[in-house]
């Protein structure tokens, strides 16, 4: 399923990740999911964040381009609509909601900045990955947006309980049935985090198998978030991508734990596990 390195390539053969991510309390969500972004294979990666999430992230990634956006309170101010909109472009990518909050923020201008953003990236068919806060917005809105297969969502239990109006023990008791049912209503790629994790489309069915209890811990979400954007902007399809990203981000737990045991792995670990593992599909090894 990897995508081709072909010799002749340069940086924009492999995509253009646009990453909204990040808030005051939330600094790591950012660099986490756009180092993962660039490690799995992305060519260019913007991180589009408030100042003291850039001045945090860049100090760790220098790799990473930055689009410092006007803050309100502690997030990203609505008044950012334009800057991120100047972003979207043929070949772009967007990863949205790792670590981004409306605190501080009008919650009304804030619905609808974000309302007429994600329109405008399915105006213009641009992959997006919805995750986390981004998911949480888009339950509590009670928006019924058609991606038109174009995103993947990436909720865990709880989000996803929250997107259908359901419980956890129900999602829980039947996680194939709700992953496509959420498909369904979203017209959307439906990942659905845990234990053996599950990619739906509202016709296939995916089931992963591997990772171990090292992912359960805060941040590896976001790793998650930025491995599948990075191979939807090397031109996977969205499903693919959350396959072979899930795949991925499951074996970085389990070589992690070899070295730090299932304790001790951080989420930072599993970018540059991710990319070991690369290596070792290319020296035919899997």
């Amino acid at each position: 399923m990897l995508p081709a390195r072909p010799e002749d390539s340069n940086k924009a053969t492999f995509g253009h990740v646009l990453n909204i991510a990040g808030s005051v309390n939330f600094r790591g969500a950012a660099y986490l999911s756009t180092v993962s972004a660039l490690r799995v294979g992305a060519g260019y990666a913007i991180l589009a964040a408030i100042p003291p999430v850039i001045d945090a992230v860049s100090a760790q990634l220098p790799e990473a381009v930055y689009l410092p956006l006007p803050q309100e309170g502690s997030a990203i101010s609505p008044k950012s609509f334009p800057l991120l909109a100047s972003q979207i472009k043929p070949g772009t990518v967007c990863a949205l909601g790792c670590g981004i909050s409306a605190l501080g923020c009008d919650l009304k201008i804030f619905n609808s900045f974000l309302h007429d953003f994600i329109s405008l990236l399915i105006a213009k068919k641009i992959p997006l990955v919805l995750d986390a806060d981004g998911l949480n917005w888009l339950a509590q809105s009670g928006e019924n947006f058609h991606f038109d297969g174009n995103c993947v969502m990436t909720p865990h239990p709880m989000e996803l309980a929250r997107l259908l109006k359901t419980d956890v023990e129900s999602i829980q008791k039947n996680r194939e049935h709700f992953a496509q049912k959420a498909s369904e209503k979203f017209h959307a790629i439906v990942l659905l985090k845990g234990h053996r994790t599950i990619i739906a489309d509202g016709k296939n069915l995916h089931i992963n198998e591997t990772g171990n209890s090292a992912l359960a811990k805060a941040g590896t979400g976001d790793c998650l978030t930025g491995m599948i954007a990075g191979f939807l902007a090397q031109k996977m399809s969205p499903f693919d991508a959350a396959v072979l990203g899930a795949k991925i981000h499951g074996l970085a737990g389990e070589f992690a734990a070899k070295e730090f045991s299932e304790y001790g792995v951080l989420a930072s670990d599993l970018p540059k596990y991710a990319a070991k593992i690369l290596r070792e599909s290319e020296l035919g090894n899997f």
